[in-house]
């Protein structure tokens, strides 16, 4: 215990110097412990800004710009879905839940989204976050709208207040919807994600401000107050003229042709959907059907007991030539979204929408099978997968904070070789009678390597408790100020490799003065100079 108890008493003689060694290597290593934790809460805040989504769908194109539009409010929409798609898809027997999201409309800078309020139910952010509803309630009407915390914020907005929609992300004055108002009925709990920066409506709200004839209408007269059988204004632009000629179908008895096949020599042909005349077998084109068998169209309804032959098929002996009625089509499901918003048109768009399977190993299959959908181009994306690529994308920056840390460690340890060397010129004469006494080389270079050590080992202490000290006071006002939120978690793997690499190199930096002292004659440490 002799060189531990020489070392402590040769720091504490030296107390100036190894305040600014220790504070030193301490600053360092509360910069790059302090790095490390923030960004683990960046990238921890930004996977977790939508969670309990398992795809995300929209139109065809790039997985980052369906991410970026839907979820982030960044750029715009590669383009749009149908509502039949998002119906369809809604029934399929893997999907649990759907939610449509329709976006193209702002309010002062602030993002207009168009949902329904399941929204506000499905939706998750970090490990399992809620939204919850600071006042009021959801939107439930197309004039009620319901904002995020900071647009309620910088806005100072309340219960109530008028909300008017521009088109775009930008107002130039002549693209405002005034003609059809909302106010607002809820203001949503603080969440530090895109959602505190949304503006949120219904579908029915997104279609009726955009109505042509809203603008006619005037603002006092909502779509709600004249009732949803109110006829438009212009309703009678698109009618069909009297003097237009209607198209009514070939007449009774002329065979028509199916373009590049060639009937049969008396056998007249009818187009798909026609009504054939009474008795007048059909043929498919390009088919030669049997001598003697009549042929009738799929769909179209045969003479009674007239068997049916596919084409190229031989068909059966006359005695065995039974008619088999074609199979009932299944009765038509009525989906239940159209059922609930029955004021949508038909040709209503959605930007997006989101979908929770029925088990969470369906959702790849799920999604292959979207991306394969020929009825309508949709890319289905994966959230998780999704900001696992933009991150890699975009956390090039990270690597550039490590490596100004890392430099900043070096510069710290730097200092305390310097400061351990300059202090061999005042110690020389220690160093002179500790040999003189007998100590060996052994003895010189423990004491100095354990110095270096000490110093080292509690400029990371500090640094460490530097690092949770800030945490303690800044996680609040940092969460509050810049939506990160920093976990207080205990030291991870990579802090742990910092702190053994600081440990390290202030033991071998060590070896640097104990090789000098070692090396300095005993003449020149006794002997006094002028």
């Amino acid at each position: 215990m002799l060189i531990p108890r020489l070392a402590l008493r040769s720091l504490r003689s030296r107390v100036l110097t190894t305040s600014l060694t220790v504070a030193s290597i301490a600053l360092s290593v509360t910069l790059l412990v302090g790095i490390e934790h923030v960004r683990a809460g960046v990238r921890e805040s930004f996977a977790g800004t939508i969670r309990g989504v398992d795809l995300i769908v929209g139109a065809r194109g790039g997985s980052l710009q369906v991410l970026l539009s839907s979820v982030f409010g960044i750029g715009s929409p590669s383009g749009s879905v149908k509502l039949e798609t998002f119906e369809r898809w809604q029934h399929h027997p893997a999907v649990k839940w759907a939610v449509p999201y329709a976006l193209g409309d702002s309010h002062r800078g602030f993002r207009v989204v168009g949902t329904t309020p399941e929204f506000f139910q499905r939706y998750r952010f970090r490990s399992d976050g809620h939204i919850v509803f600071a006042q009021g309630r959801a939107a439930t009407s197309d004039t009620e709208v319901v904002i995020g915390s900071e647009v309620a914020e910088r806005l100072q907005y309340s219960i109530g207040t008028p909300v008017v929609v521009v088109h775009g992300l930008v107002d130039i004055g002549t693209s405002s919807h005034e003609a059809h108002p909302f106010h607002v009925v809820g203001i949503l709990g603080r969440t530090f994600t895109p959602i505190d920066r949304s503006v949120y409506v219904t579908l029915e709200g997104i279609e009726a401000m955009h109505d042509e004839g809203g603008a006619e209408r005037g603002a006092a007269a909502t779509p709600l107050a004249q009732g949803p059988s109110a006829p438009a204004p212009n309703a009678t632009r698109n009618a069909p003229s009297k003097a237009t000629p209607k198209f009514s179908g070939p007449p009774k008895g002329t065979p028509m042709v199916m373009p590049g096949a060639e009937p049969p020599k008396g056998t007249p042909m009818v187009m798909p959907g026609a009504e054939p005349p009474k008795g007048t077998p059909m043929v498919m084109p390009g088919a030669e059907p049997p001598k003697g068998t009549p042929m009738v169209m799929p769909g179209a309804e045969p003479p009674k007991g007239t068997p049916m032959v596919m084409p190229g098929a031989e068909p059966p002996p006359a005695a065995a030539r039974i008619a088999r009625p074609l199979p009932k089509p299944a009765a038509a499901v009525t989906p239940s979204f159209v059922s609930d918003h029955p004021r949508l048109e038909r040709d209503f768009q959605l930007t997006s929408f989101f979908v929770g399977t029925k088990n969470r190993f369906e959702a790849l299959m799920l999604q292959r099978e979207m991306n394969t959908d020929l009825a309508e181009p949709i890319t289905a994306v994966i959230p998780g997968v999704a900001l696992g690529e933009l991150w890699k994308n975009i956390g090039s920056a990270e690597v550039g904070l490590q490596v100004v840390a890392i430099f900043a460690v070096a510069i710290g340890l730097t200092g305390m070789l310097v400061a351990l060397y300059s202090s061999l010129e005042a110690r020389r004469r220690e160093m002179a009678i500790f040999r003189a006494i007998g100590a060996g080389p052994g003895t010189i270079v423990a004491l100095l390597v354990l110095e270096s050590t000490l110093l080292s080992l509690l400029g990371c202490v500090i640094g460490v408790a530097f690092v949770y000290a800030g945490l303690v006071l800044g996680q609040q006002p940092i969460e509050q100020r810049f939506g990160l939120h920093l976990a207080i978690t205990p030291l991870g793997a990579t802090e742990w490799t910092y702190l053994a690499v600081v440990l390290v190199a202030g033991v071998i930096i060590g070896f640097v003065p104990a090789v000098k002292a070692y090396r300095t004659s005993l003449v020149d440490g006794l002997s006094p100079r002028a």
